[in-house]
């Protein structure tokens, strides 16, 4: 069966998934040696690190390396064929923009609120169309162990792309271009601090995330696992590797889902997401605004201070 035609809103022109993140960084040697790290299929081409999730034949991001700080350089989001139209009349009035240099100069090109480059471009939906399913986990005999020894222990390997989480010094101002521009529609927010969207064709309770910050940039990709022991396991698989700056294990409140986020070399950071809730096509999420003491997360160690430091922001410098 067709999914591009069973699984969109009728009605409704949105982008159906996040199609790729791409930002730059010093070195691409330290790039491969994380994401390999992480769980991900590195394909190296050059200057250019792609990032698969094994068995799946989609890239969800591109680390290139120049030589400068790490920065966002541009978001990809795909729609369906059918309203490619709609979505070069709306890039005519709101300003289409030249492609990104670093792109493959396809579809229409035009600017978020804070400035970043967004690519729309017809392609596959790549973001679940139904609730992600968790990994079924063998049966244990009575009187058998059900656990295993640290050398026996797999290696975690995300299945997708959740979510991106942008920093921006004005939520609101995002929130209107990638409703009204790019078709998302507001889960929840908390004041004008945090905002989560997701698509109107089916989606995880956001597939892009605003913080408020003093500039733009990428704070974190989140990846799908399998298990609340896989968020464990790939936690600790990291730290093993000497990646032992992050945040977790906990579970969040708006999207639910159990999480750790592993900082990498540049100071933003990637996250093992498991069980997030999930908005079918034919639903309408009751969007709230949250106090922000009920709006992070239920359970989990405190939250580091770096954890919100933007090191992508005019004068910040390197994270040690």
């Amino acid at each position: 069966m067709d999914t591009v035609n069973t699984q969109r809103r009728k009605g409704a022109l949105g982008v159906h998934s996040v199609n790729r993140f791409v930002f730059t960084v010093p070195d691409l040697d330290e790039a491969e040696r994380f994401y390999a790290a992480f769980g991900l299929d590195t394909r190296r081409k050059g200057n250019q690190l792609d990032l698969h999730t094994f068995g799946h034949t989609h890239c969800w991001g591109s680390v290139i390396a120049n030589g400068q700080p790490k920065k966002l350089q541009y978001l990809s989001f795909g729609i369906y064929e059918e309203d490619r139209a709609a979505f070069e009349q709306r890039a005519r009035q709101r300003g289409a923009v030249e492609a990104h240099p670093l792109s493959d100069g396809s579809g229409v090109w035009l600017t978020d609120g804070d400035g970043t480059p967004v690519q729309i471009v017809v392609a596959p939906k790549v973001s679940p169309s139904v609730k992600s399913p968790p990994t079924p986990q063998p049966e244990i005999a009575a009187g058998k162990p059900a656990s295993h020894g640290r050398k026996a222990a797999p290696h975690v390997h995300p299945r997708h792309l959740s979510h991106i989480l942008l920093f921006t010094p004005d939520v609101a101002r995002q929130i209107e271009f990638y409703t009204q521009v790019l078709g998302l529609r507001l889960s929840d927010q908390s004041s004008d601090i945090v905002a989560f969207m997701h698509g109107a064709h089916a989606s995880d309770h956001h597939l892009v995330a605003l913080a408020k910050s003093e500039a733009r940039g990428l704070h974190h990709s989140s990846w799908d696992v399998g298990s609340l022991h896989e968020v464990g396991l790939g936690a600790e698989q990291m730290r093993d590797r000497g990646y032992t700056r992050g945040w977790g294990l906990g579970r969040h409140v708006l999207g639910s889902n159990y999480f750790y986020y592993v900082r990498d070399p540049w100071g933003s950071y990637a996250e093992y997401s498991f069980d997030i809730d999930f908005i079918p096509v034919d639903v309408d999420w009751p969007a709230a605004n949250h106090p922000p003491e009920d709006s992070f997360y239920v359970w989990g160690p405190p939250v580091p201070d770096e954890f919100i430091v933007n090191y992508e922001a005019a004068g910040r410098s390197s994270p040690a």
